[in-house]
């Protein structure tokens, strides 16, 4: 069987760093049938490189981190679910030169976390940090304060539009062709968020390699019903 993952790049838009609003094709727009996307320029060189589909859950999102210069205190708190693209953000954003970026926040110590602000205001330097699940409790009162009066940015769950983009954008990445029909199959029948669609990717992903065959309808459905469970309900 052909190693279907030695094509590296294959059928992908070159990296760049361009900011988001330059790098989205919108919908409708010149590029009909391609996800919006957004490029990491950190992963310039490197094989299956991560890129940030954008739909209507995290547009707001790039559009403000693409010019922090109105951004209060030169600060920014982004929150959203679990495996939104947060971090994906974040590296975009410190790889742009746009400002600094601290990611997983909510985890690091308070005190710390307060000293990294104060320090970035003393080099007047946007700072984008990023947190979990809103909302964030944080229990010390000087950094509540600081971070309560930040722009606050958080990322919805996909539409269904996005979340077919989301899916062959990570199959995409690992080099699995899905097939014809995959995203208007498979979406439906997902719970919607971005952990359950980077799940059943991986899941269809590993038979494929397991059983050395394409990812047909039965694969789509083999991976489905790993992630959801058989007994889940489900169109048919």
């Amino acid at each position: 069987m052909e190693d279907r993952r030695t094509a590296e790049g294959e059928g992908s838009r070159p990296i760049a760093d361009d900011p988001p609003a330059e790098r989205a094709y919108p919908r409708g727009g010149t590029r009909p049938g391609e996800p919006s996307q957004i490029a990491l320029p950190l992963a310039a060189a490197s094989p299956g490189a991560r890129r940030i589909v954008l739909g209507p859950a995290n547009e707001a999102v790039a559009a403000a981190l693409s010019d922090p210069s109105g951004w209060p205190f030169r600060t920014a708190v982004l929150t959203g679910p679990p495996r939104s693209g947060k971090s994906l953000f974040a590296r975009w954003f410190e790889g742009s030169g746009r400002g600094a970026a601290i990611d997983d926040g909510q985890r690091m110590d308070e005190a710390a976390l307060f000293h990294r602000w104060n320090r970035a205001q003393e080099e007047a330097r946007p700072l984008l940090i990023v947190g979990g699940e809103p909302p964030w409790r944080i229990a010390l009162p000087d950094l509540a304060s600081r971070l309560g009066a930040a722009l606050q940015l958080e990322i919805g769950q996909p539409d269904d539009a996005m979340a077919a983009d989301l899916l062959l954008a990570m199959a995409e990445q690992r080099g699995l062709p899905l097939g014809e029909g995959a995203a208007a199959w498979l979406v439906p029948r997902l719970e919607r968020s971005y952990a359950a669609l980077e799940r059943v990717v991986a899941e269809i992903d590993r038979l494929s390699l397991e059983r050395k065959a394409p990812a047909t309808h039965s694969l789509w459905r083999a991976g489905l019903e790993a992630v959801m469970g058989p007994e889940e309900p489900r169109l048919l």
